[in-house]
């Protein structure tokens, strides 16, 4: 795009979206392929079901029965083979959320939503036991994507049957994948009469995430073991992943061959080139730990590379694999429509998978050349190995020694055999008389049928079928029972397709030439069959291929003799049959001559002789002609085997067919016929004519031959020409006469309009010359016509025989007063017809004879005479063409050359306009001026003749163009504004942009011309031309401007509300120009760079077919911009104010919010779409979320319009606060008394304190004043909420991206594993001389074998804690060095772990088991803190991470709107009444415009603080704003940079907070502030950086955390304050302490304080209950970490017989939300990188207790004696218990069994972060403690026998040696 393209000013541009909404329809005939060749016969029909539940998802077919069932959205069908439906069932929509596991419970799962059902299994289950006979009902397995995917059985005879269904699934029967667009497949196996399911599925980012790819589930509960039905239970296998996203299987099918499974499946390829490619994977039917698993990536030639669909099957008499395959899309997973059909040996894909395996078993993956072909796949802990040679032999499906899972890097590769433009998207395979037929169904609907001959690898497509129209073909395409037809699954309907049409094919001919495999051409039964159902299909010629021609060709009749004869006799006709079948000696052919009765026919050889029919039997010759030509068939019984045509010929009727010349046309003829000439008969013989002349036909050599001896009168020697109504003598010539023997008279016979007139004639012979001539009589002839001429046929006849004559003997019959209606047009006709022009009182054309008066001068003629002219205009240069009519406009052209002008100005004929006196076309020539004047034509010495019109030379004139810009794609609407624009016609006028036509759209009218701009090929600036004729007119001082075709970058949303309502679509478009024009939905342009348009209201069974935008000739799909289709949805539903009495008005209090509740607010609206109004005036929404609505004003009754969706939610009512009628002193007397009522109330309450038996009522009252507090202050929490939540909507947009701004794993794990450390071993480096570093890296390669051992690192470390001196801080830091050390084997590392905490309950089980884990005072205690961090890392990123983010910026923006004593800490919005600033301070907020750099330019940013800020605080305030949302570790120090504030050109002012301006009082100098130096709102200010030398007042960073200056000392011993001076806070006396008053005095928070305590924790509340729900929602799968860590707990717990579920309680809070949440809480900065200001720490420290409060098991209370903490949360605690307990209940009660995927994740995760972890450094200070301890270690570890047996004291002194040359006992 050019740097600097002006914005485009669409004001005079319509634009317009264009949606296309259109009912899906069924099809009634399936149409044709384009391709003739290979398109089905037309009129082919087939059945069809159309059922509900579209898209349809799968089809299953019974083999048994051969019904049907269809697997859709939301239903099940049972079908009957011929499409009948038998049984149905609705499987949804149901209540339901992928977040959430079932069962739902929407109070529990506010992500709830109806949720359509998508089948993703649909298997048949026969129930078989281990010898093969049923024990068991056979079952339909259904499968669908509700409730995490669980499966039922159904009975095949009903599928609304339901057989099976889990009431309360839990995480093992979780089947198929919770999302319709990922895929699910299964295969079913009977293992040893138990029957099992292997279910592929890829990866789902909701839902669980811990399901693996390909999992075995058993199909029946079991009773022993306890085992429930889909479960997948440790003892069944499954492929163990070590990272889920990135192995994100999409499985195409599943199917068994021989003893193996495969599975067919496409994904990136994570070990080369990271493309996609396709795989099949293949594992022993019996193998159920998936030792076997193997994987070969599939290649196709031609960069085919994604896998659509795949049918095992028989090729060539092998097994073979046929798969369609589809060309990716740029290393994406998203197929194009490029395809092409491979076809997989089934043996050569098992020597692939073999040679991998063995491969990996004994040659370590390498291969011949060394090269890795073999390998470890999906991240797991296993490498190839160097065993046996006979290994693969001695464990084909491998054993636990043996590596797995393994994959191939040779792919197995193929060369298409069928490829094809449109994406293929199914396959099935048939076989036919020993031939492959594939079926291959594409994605626009299409049947594709392809056939392999013999020996061939490549097929042949042969026909295609349109089965549903653009409707995708399903992937299950499936043969019935008898392989005659295909079921064909669409989105919405099921098609039977028969598999060829062998029958519909009538003849040999045609039923060869489709060449379709099935079809064959049965000779003798005379039908296209398939090949066993002709009876003699065996032998030679009986049975003819479709498939081979031209090897097999039809049975032809290869002669025929004669093929021609007459019909006036009987011959014997003989035909040579090619390929004729062999009969038997008692069959026989016959012959059949059209529709006679057949003839018996004599067979020798290939030759077949037979009588043809008797003249009498032939039928007569069809009219108009001289034969008839009957079909001769060789006939076998009825049957027609082959067949010719013979003709038979009639010579009388050649003769008979033609009048004027019978003899020419009789010895003409192409049959051989001859010609009597006295009998004027024509005849097939030449012994017909007895004594008479015979004259032969031309193809004999017998004389007299051919036309030219035939009599005739050839030629008129008069004049053809006769005018009518006059005398006119005839005179014919003729020759060969002299054949005729006696004399007969001639008459001379004319035709005219089919009357005959007959003239005698006269002959005189020339005996010389044998010429005769015949003289006819005159005539006068009077027959009227309607032109100037006609012409009549002329004979001659001899007595009553017609004497032939020539063919083009014809009289010219005319009349000159036809047709001439002027002189002109008289005098033009050809002076030999003597037609002149008569004149007198009727003048007229006349022929000269009849002309009674004197006919004139030859040229005279009355003037010309104009009837009319066009155009009426021209311009001045000429150029364009005038039509002039009239009449007497000349005879010739010549006539009027030169004799036209135009308003004074010669015009030029033009020769091909001119008709002879009725039009003249002239080009009209320049005129010096705009004049006019009428047309003027002079024809000769005549008089001119004048126009009555006007005719106007004109100059027109261009003025401008509208737009001045449009794109090089052409298409604008571009109007040409001047004068005189309708100057010549409208044909005249062309436009032209640069050379580019710009054709003309509209009528033209004088000031206005609208054309359409042509494409370019570049962007230009053009001038636009009009030309008027051949005149040039151009637009002055404008040009066009030709610029890059615009480009929407994004389109949203992607989905509407409404079903018959409006909203409007969002467009960005990066160019500046955007021009549209066309119709539909018109366009509102906001700026060059965004548009909207109004989408069309649909109704509800409407679908979207198409969403596009035309702007000009630009056309952008929406799904291409946007990345997904369009969708409607639903209207969002409002609720009223007033829900249980809408009569009633809502009452409000002005300036307060509105809070209007809904569902679905937020689906398909945003909160900028939502237009609120009160009375006739907007209110400002503030938030919208999925349920509520926000907003405040001041004005009267109330509408909310979404889009055009308009709802009245009642009226509203006021609270006014009007003045007080009550007289002051009433006012203040009562106060007064409400003083004393409430000092009174304080009184009692303080008694009733005093009494224990009062308690319960002491609490309920503190909760209800509480309660009251939060009443009174409920509308300023709404307020703040309301601007908070304005506030984080920027922050809500970039969640998920950049704007969290997450640690990363190593800085994580550095800050939780060694916080507040400074040079923690993550960060350092192994420090040695390089003369040591090997030796000493040795030894601690040795010390981490000995860290592998179990029996030693729980020596080490009992040993160490054993130690007095091993104090609490060394016992966490030995335990993070081990987290390092052995980060990756995290599997060890938990084993470990669970050994040293089961010796820890041993202990504690024995004093006090409520006080385990309580604190972290051993080693295992911290490992178990850094475990749950390391398992939780990736929860934090995805789940809890973005509200504990939104909780702290909303904290910081709370607190940041008050002020903050910089010194102290404390602040005014805070919860914590310590850090609470109670003074009152005055103080505003007002915006600086902060200047910021951005490249070379500067640009105005405002920011908010505060006047009371000091100069540090502003800037940290001003760093907030510019660096929002980026890493606090990226942005410079605020003690870097000095604010400047710039007050015009040369007042720059550097502020700071102590100079010598600073107020110094006593002892005390206060910080300066914005006040200070009077800064105003509006105020310029800077950021610039600050020099070296200059030192600014000193502030502690720590590492995410910035301190106050507590007490800070200044200069001079000086002592700094802010706000408050730290020793006027109220202290209290200590010789008073021990009065109980006082301490209550001193306690009590007054209720002003409380206030902004509640009202902090009312605008904070939302989003501390976001962060307690992600942490404690049970309707998301818990971490797995997690649910391990609570059943070991629970184990545990059992194993001790510890019964008290109140124990276990605390131990699994002391393990998670104590020992990580709480840590996690209070220390944001372990997570993100951000700084903790201590106000903000202060708060968080409140949330944290409160979170601390809720996990404890004790109830309850609070009282005055309450913390104020306590008293803020009194009402929200009892609800977070309530969570925590379901939490840990909902984990309790979930199945168990999660241990293979604890160990799953662990591999998961060494393998991600263990090379994040340094682990030499941490060894190395592990050894330093070692070194400490060695002599205690030593002796511990021979003190053991087990130790001493492998030797491990041995090993320490060797390690010992390494490090640090140790002297030991070696």
């Amino acid at each position: 795009m050019p740097a600097a393209v002006p914005p485009l000013l669409p004001l005079s541009t319509w634009w317009w979206c264009l949606v296309l909404l259109q009912l899906s329809q069924a099809l009634t005939q399936p149409q044709l392929d384009p391709n003739p060749e290979k398109a089905s016969p037309a009129g082919q029909a087939f059945p069809y079901l159309s059922l509900d539940g579209s898209p349809l998802n799968h089809l299953l077919l019974d083999p048994r029965s051969g019904h049907l069932y269809v697997g859709a959205v939301n239903h099940l069908y049972h079908l009957s083979p011929d499409l009948q439906v038998l049984s149905s069932s609705q499987t949804g929509p149901k209540l339901d959320s992928p977040e959430c596991l079932p069962p739902i419970v929407p109070k529990d799962c506010p992500s709830a939503r109806v949720t359509p059902n998508t089948n993703k299994i649909l298997l048949l289950e026969e129930g078989v036991d281990a010898v093969g006979s049923e024990v068991r009902a056979r079952s339909l397995i259904v499968c669908g994507t509700l409730f995490q995917g669980i499966c039922d059985k159904r009975s095949l005879g009903n599928v609304s049957e339901v057989l099976y269904q889990t009431s309360n699934p839990v995480d093992t029967q979780y089947v198929a994948a919770n999302d319709p667009r990922v895929s699910t497949v299964g295969v079913i196996l009977n293992q040893k009469g138990v029957g099992l399911m292997l279910v592929g599925r890829g990866y789902t980012s909701k839902g669980p995430s811990d399901i693996p790819p390909i999992t075995t589930r058993r199909l029946s509960p079991s009773s022993s073991p306890s085992r429930q039905a889909f479960s997948q239970d440790e003892e069944l296998g499954k492929l163990v992943v070590g990272s889920y996203s990135e192995y994100n299987n999409n499985f195409i099918s599943a199917f068994n061959h021989s003893d193996h499974v495969y599975f067919l499946f496409s994904r990136r390829d994570m070990w080369h080139k990271k493309e996609y490619r396709t795989y099949v994977s293949r594992l022993c039917a019996w193998d159920r730990s998936f030792y076997s698993y193997v994987e070969v990536p599939l290649e196709c030639s031609g960069g085919y590379n994604l896998a659509q669909g795949a049918s095992p099957a028989e090729h060539q008499g092998r097994p073979a694999l046929f798969v369609a395959m589809a060309a990716g899309q740029a290393s994406t997973p998203t197929a194009t429509g490029r395809s092409a059909l491979c076809v997989y040996g089934m043996s050569e894909l098992d020597a692939s998978l073999q040679r991998a395996q063995e491969l990996c078993y004994t040659e370590g993956g390498r291969g011949r050349t060394g090269q890795e072909e073999a390998y470890i796949e999906y991240e797991v802990s296993s490498k190839c190995l160097r065993l046996p040679k006979d290994s693969l032999k001695e464990y084909p499906c491998g054993g636990e020694h043996t590596p797995s899972p393994i994959a191939s890097a040779v792919p197995l590769s193929a060369t298409p055999s069928l490829t094809r433009e449109t994406q293929l998207t199914a396959v099935t395979t048939a076989t036919e008389a020993g031939h492959t037929i594939a079926l291959l169904g594409d994605k626009k609907g299409w049947l594709h049928k392809v056939g392999y001959t013999h020996g061939s690898k490549v097929g042949t497509l042969y026909q295609s079928v349109l089965v549903d129209q653009d409707r995708p073909v399903n992937a299950d395409l499936l043969l019935d029972q008898s392989g005659q037809n295909v079921y064909v699954l669409t989105d919405g309907k099921v098609s039977k397709v028969s598999v060829s049409q062998c029958e519909q094919q009538p003849d040999c001919q045609s039923c060869l030439s489709v060449r379709d495999p099935y079809c064959g051409w049965c000779v003798l039964e005379g039908r296209c069959t398939r090949r066993l159902e002709c009876s003699r299909e065996g032998q030679a010629n009986h049975w003819l291929w479709s498939y081979q021609p031209p090897a097999n060709q039809c049975v032809t009749v290869q002669s025929l003799k004669p093929a021609i004869q007459s019909r006036e006799e009987a011959t014997q006709v003989s035909l040579t049959v090619a390929q004729l079948p062999t009969l038997t000696e008692e069959e026989s052919l016959s012959c059949s001559f059209g529709t006679l009765p057949p003839q018996p026919a004599i067979v020798k050889g290939t030759t077949i002789t037979c009588q043809s029919p008797l003249p009498e039997l032939l039928p007569p010759s069809p009219p108009g002609s001289d034969h008839v030509s009957l079909r001769v068939s060789v006939m076998f019984r009825d049957v027609a085997i082959s067949s010719s045509d013979i003709i038979f010929y009639d010579c009388r009727a050649v003769g008979r067919l033609n009048t004027t010349s019978p003899c020419m046309a009789c010895v003409g003829s192409v049959w051989p016929c001859s010609w009597c000439v006295l009998g004027g008969l024509c005849t097939h013989t030449n012994n017909s004519c007895p004594r008479q002349h015979t004259i032969h036909n031309s193809l004999e050599q017998l004389e007299p031959r051919g036309p030219e001896s035939c009599p005739c009168v050839w030629a008129l020697q008069s004049s053809p020409l006769v005018p009518m109504g006059f005398l006119s003598p005839l005179t014919l010539l003729g020759r060969n006469l002299d054949m005729f023997q006696r004399e007969e008279q001639y008459v001379c016979v004319v035709v005219v309009e089919e009357e005959e007139l007959k003239l005698n004639a006269t002959l005189e012979k020339d005996p010389e010359n044998m010429t005769y001539t015949f003289t006819c009589s005159a005539h006068k002839f009077q027959y009227p016509v309607n032109q100037l001429e006609y012409s009549a046929p002329i004979y001659l006849q001899r007595g009553s025989h017609q004497i032939d004559s020539a063919p083009n003997l014809r009289l010219q019959l005319y009349d000159c007063s036809v047709g001439q209606s002027d002189c002109s047009q008289c005098r033009a006709v050809p002076s030999d017809y003597g037609c002149v022009w008569c004149g007198g009182e009727s003048p007229g054309c006349a022929y000269h004879l009849s002309c009674t008066s004197s006919p004139g001068p030859e040229d005279a003629c009355p003037p010309p005479h104009i009837i009319q002219i066009q155009p009426v205009s021209g311009p001045v240069e000429g150029g364009v063409l005038v039509t002039i009519h009239g009449s007497n406009l000349g005879m010739h052209y010549q006539d009027i050359q030169g004799g036209v002008t135009v308003a004074g100005v010669s015009c030029l004929p033009q020769p091909h306009g001119y008709l002879i006196s009725t039009r003249i076309v002239c080009e009209l020539q320049p005129s010096k001026q705009e004049t006019e004047g009428p047309v003027i034509v002079t024809v000769g010495d005549s008089e001119p003749g004048q126009s009555l019109q006007t005719f106007t030379y004109q100059d027109p004139q261009l003025t401008g163009i509208v737009p001045d810009k449009g794109p090089v794609s052409g298409g604008t609407s571009l109007t040409v504004q001047g004068t005189r624009l309708l100057t010549g016609q409208r044909k005249d006028l062309t436009a032209y942009v640069g050379q580019q036509p710009c054709y003309i759209v509209e009528e033209v009218n004088g000031t206005h011309l609208v054309c359409r701009t042509s494409p370019s090929n570049q962007t230009a600036e053009l001038t636009v031309r009009v030309l008027f004729g051949k005149a040039e007119r151009t637009v002055p001082g404008q040009v066009f401007h030709y610029m890059e075709d615009p480009v929407i970058t994004a389109a949203s949303p992607a989905e509407r509300v409404g079903v018959i309502r409006r909203r409007y679509a969002r467009l960005l478009a990066k160019n500046h120009l955007l021009v549209f024009n066309s119709t539909v939905s018109k366009v509102k342009v906001i700026s060059s760079f965004e548009m909207t348009c109004v989408t069309p209201s649909v109704t509800h069974d409407s679908k979207v077919l198409g969403v596009w935008f035309e702007l000009d000739n630009v056309k952008v799909s929406f799904e291409s911009v946007a990345g997904k289709t369009f969708s409607y949805y639903p209207n969002p539903e409002l609720l009223a104010l007033n829900r249980d009495d809408p009569d009633t008005p809502y009452r409000f209090k002005p300036g307060g919010v509105i809070a209007v509740e809904g569902k679905d607010l937020t689906r398909a609206m945003t909160r900028d779409e939502v237009v609120a109004r009160l009375g006739d005036q907007e209110c400002e929404v503030k938030t919208l979320d999925s349920t509520h609505l926000y907003w405040s004003n001041q004005l009267p009754s109330l509408r909310v319009v979404m889009g055009k969706l308009n709802v009245d939610l009642g009226t509203v009512q006021y609270d006014t606060e009007g003045l007080s009628p009550v007289p002051l002193a009433a006012q203040v007397g009562l106060a007064a008394g409400a003083a004393v009522v409430v000092l009174v109330v304080l009184v009692i309450i303080l008694m009733y304190r005093r009494k224990s038996k009062q308690a319960l009522r002491d609490y309920k009252k503190v909760l209800v004043q509480l309660e009251t507090l939060e009443i009174n202050v409920g509308d300023q929490c709404r307020k703040e909420f309301t601007d908070l939540m304005t506030e984080m909507m920027d922050l809500s947009s970039d969640v998920g991206g950049p704007g969290i701004p997450l640690l990363d794993y190593k800085t994580y794990a550095e800050r939780v594993f060694f916080p507040g450390q400074r040079g923690a071993p993550l960060s350092q480096n192994l420090d040695l001389p390089e003369s040591r570093r090997r030796t000493v890296e040795q030894g601690l390669g040795q010390l981490n074998n000995l860290l592998n051992n179990r029996l030693f690192l729980i020596r080490f470390i009992h040993t160490l804690e054993a130690q007095q001196n091993f104090s609490q801080r060394d016992r966490g830091y030995v335990a993070s060095l081990l987290t390092m050390a052995l980060h990756d084997k995290l599997e060890y590392f938990t084993d470990v772990m669970k050994t040293l905490l089961g010796d820890l309950v041993q202990q504690y089980v024995t004093k006090n088991p409520k006080l385990m884990l309580r604190r972290t005072e051993t080693v295992v205690e911290k490992m178990l803190t850094n475990w749950m961090s390391i398992c939780l890392y990736s929860f934090l990123k995805e789940v809890a991470g973005e509200p504990l983010y939104m909780l702290y910026r909303a904290i910081k923006y709370q607190v940041d709107k008050g002020p903050v004593d910089a010194v102290t800490g404390k602040a005014k919005r805070t919860l914590n009444d310590s850090h609470l600033l109670r003074e009152d301070i005055d103080y505003c907020s007002i915006t600086l415009t902060v200047m910021v750099k951005s490249g070379v330019e500067v640009q105005p940013c405002p920011v908010k603080v505060l006047d009371t800020d000091t100069i540090t605080q502003v800037k940290d305030k001003i760093l907030d704003q510019i660096y929002k949302g980026a890493p606090f570790s990226q942005r410079p120090a605020a003690d870097s940079l000095d604010l400047e504030w710039r007050s015009g050109q040369a007042g720059h002012l550097t502020l700071s907070d102590d100079d010598v301006t600073a107020i110094v009082q006593g002892r005390w100098k206060k910080l300066n502030t914005l006040q200070h130096y009077k800064v105003p709102d509006g105020a310029t200010v800077a950021l610039i950086p600050r020099s070296a030398a200059v030192v600014g007042i000193h502030q502690v960073y720590q590492t995410g955390e910035k301190t106050p200056m507590l007490d800070g000392e200044g200069e001079e011993g000086l002592r700094l304050w802010h706000l408050v001076k730290s020793n006027e806070e109220p202290e209290m006396p200590k010789h008073r302490k021990s009065s109980m008053r006082e301490r209550e005095r001193a306690k009590a928070i007054p209720e002003i304080y409380l206030t902004r305590l509640l009202s902090m924790k009312g605008t904070l509340q939302k989003f501390v209950d976001d962060v307690f729900v992600a942490i404690l929602n049970t309707k998301r799968p818990p971490p797995i970490a997690v649910r391990f860590f609570f059943d070991f707990l629970d184990d545990m717990a059992e194993k001790h017989g510890i019964d008290d579920p109140e124990t276990v309680h605390i131990w699994k809070t002391n393990s998670l939300p104590l020992r990580f949440w709480v840590n996690i809480l209070k220390n944001p900065q372990f997570v993100f990188d951000v700084q903790v200001t201590d106000s903000v720490d202060a708060v968080l420290s409140v949330i944290a207790q409160t979170f601390i409060d809720s996990c404890t098991t004790s109830e309850h209370k609070v009282g005055r004696d309450s913390p104020v903490n306590k008293l803020l949360y009194a009402r929200e605690i009892p609800r977070y218990k309530q969570l925590v307990e379901r939490y840990y209940s909902d984990i309790h009660s979930a199945a168990s069994g999660c241990y293979q995927e604890m160990n799953s994740t662990l591999t998961e995760l060494s393998g991600s972060f263990g090379s994040d972890m340094n682990s030499l450094v941490a060894l190395l200070e592990l050894y330093k403690y070692i070194n400490k301890y060695y002599d205690q270690i030593i002796a511990s570890l021979e003190e053991d026998a087990a130790g001493q047996k492998m030797q491990l004291a041995y090993r320490l002194q060797q390690v010992a040696a390494l490090v640090e040359n140790k002297v030991t006992d070696l």
